[in-house]
């Protein structure tokens, strides 16, 4: 119930700004991508100007995750070291703990 909720406060605003944003920016923009002859239609894309602007969004979002994940790998190759470092201790452990036992069962007992 709680999730519908949240859903509702923020996921519907967010689509109805979303509407209005894509509405208020449907004109046709050409994005040109020779400098010295703009009018070149062989590397120029025509599209809604929401379209680059969602593009450039969306292009954004995934270089600045690629550049998060890139400078977080330290730590993740740290967390499966000390994650393999603590398996292995939590073996000797226990080979520690059954010698322990067997060690005491065979005490004479008083």
């Amino acid at each position: 119930m709680a999730k519908k909720i949240v859903n509702l406060l923020i996921l519907l605003p967010l689509g109805v700004i979303l509407i209005v944003f894509c509405v208020a920016n449907r004109q046709s923009v050409t994005l040109a991508f020779n400098p010295f002859r703009p009018d070149d239609q062989v590397l120029a894309v025509s599209a809604p100007f929401f379209v680059f602007l969602f593009i450039a969004l969306i292009s954004g979002m995934l270089i600045g995750s690629a550049a998060t994940w890139f400078s977080q790998g330290k730590h993740r190759k740290r967390a499966r070291t000390e994650a393999k470092e603590a398996i292995r201790w939590q073996g000797e452990a226990d080979r520690h703990r059954t010698r322990a036992e067997d060690i005491a069962g065979q005490l004479p007992s008083r």
